[in-house]
């Protein structure tokens, strides 16, 4: 059971992009094998179209101005990489600690590979607890890999895994319930936020959010956002609400009342292209992102 959802705040009416938050996107791949440069893009739109004032894609050098011509009003971070196209293990993490001094939230994971820089930037965003930080897709295959991940972990985070993320993570911290079936899944996402002291958004049809005390589930949702992308959207969605109304010293909103408004958005975001397109398949992530400001506007 949850308490029932809360109003989002409505924004200040003498606010600027100074003050309705900056979001950072850690992610994308540049390896010499393959290539990833929409999501981390995807993930700033989804910010971006969410309210965030500012973002940041701090992506490998190669690929950086490819994804800043998918989303065109963030800045670009070069994350140093190696000679084929991996996070450097050494100088990585530095680049890392300045964005994440300059940002009000993280996303770490859309595109990132699994490689052993991409888990050294991962533990360094879980062992940070300066901004809320929304962990996702290859950032949870990294931490599934990280020996005690619990004794590492103290950011205030919010992991987005779907079934096969978090079977992976369930496996290394030896949870058992099923996050397929529909009578366990709750128990699941809380078994998971319970362990490592974070809020879980467990995806697919009728996403549980959980704090490991409360679990909500999301009764909106349409098929039509079973397509690629549209996960990096919500990650970004969460940050930019987290940006805006959940950062430390300053939080109308609770990390997991944001993460289940940014859950409901993102469904009704859904629901709403599937109704002006009358279709149940064909939208694009990006079109996804485009429907969010007029039902944002209906949350608060």
């Amino acid at each position: 059971m949850s308490t029932p959802l809360p109003r989002l705040p409505h924004r200040a009416t003498n606010g600027h992009k100074g003050t309705f938050g900056t979001v950072a996107i850690v992610g994308g791949c540049a390896s010499t094998d393959r290539r990833m440069i929409g999501a981390p893009s995807l993930a700033a739109l989804g910010a971006l179209r969410a309210g965030a004032g500012l973002a940041k894609l701090v992506v490998p050098g190669p690929i950086i101005n490819t994804a800043i011509a998918i989303a065109p009003s963030a800045t670009g971070i070069v994350l140093p990489t190696d000679a084929s196209g991996e996070p450097l293990a050494a100088e990585a993490p530095q680049v890392f600690d300045e964005v994440v001094a300059s940002c009000s939230a993280l996303v770490i994971g859309p595109g990132l590979g699994d490689s052993t820089g991409a888990e050294h930037l991962t533990l360094r965003a879980v062992q940070q607890d300066s901004v809320a930080t929304v962990i996702d897709a290859d950032a949870l295959t990294c931490l599934a890999r990280i020996r005690d991940l619990f004794r590492d972990f103290r950011a205030r985070a919010v992991l987005t895994p779907h079934p096969g993320e978090f079977q992976r993570l369930a496996a290394a911290l030896k949870i058992t319930a099923s996050p397929t079936d529909p009578a366990q899944r709750p128990a699941a996402a809380a078994a998971l936020a319970q362990r490592l002291g974070c809020i879980v958004v467990l995806k697919s049809s009728g996403t549980v959010v959980s704090n490991g005390l409360e679990t909500w589930v999301c009764e909106h949702g349409h098929p039509c956002m079973g397509t690629a992308g549209t996960g990096d959207v919500l990650s970004g969605i969460i940050a930019s609400l987290a940006a805006q109304f959940s950062r430390v010293g300053d939080s109308p909103l609770s990390l997991y009342n944001v993460a289940r408004i940014a859950v409901l958005a993102h469904a009704l975001a859904g629901e709403r292209w599937a109704q002006r397109a009358g279709a149940s398949a064909g939208m694009l992530a990006s079109e996804l992102a485009d429907q969010l400001p007029p039902v944002l506007e209906s949350l608060r």
